[in-house]
């Protein structure tokens, strides 16, 4: 019997990177704001999400910024 040279997908990884349909991810970055309000945003470039967000963090009205990885 023939045994698959192919390891399987590391168990915890992402469920989007399995899919080879894809061919840019999206990044959200949500923005929170001292008064409880929410902004969010949606980039298909990391970069671009991560710069967003540093630039939202220097005013004194943002609470906290996270960017999440969404379909």
């Amino acid at each position: 019997m023939k045994k698959n040279s192919k390891a399987k997908a590391k168990k915890g990884s992402s469920r989007f990177r399995s899919d080879r349909r894809r061919k840019h991810r999206h990044w959200q970055v949500t923005v929170y704001y001292h008064d409880g309000e929410k902004f969010a945003r949606v980039y298909i470039n990391r970069e671009r999400a991560t710069s967003f967000a540093e630039r939202q963090k220097k005013s004194p009205i943002v609470k906290a910024t996270r960017i999440i990885e969404v379909n």
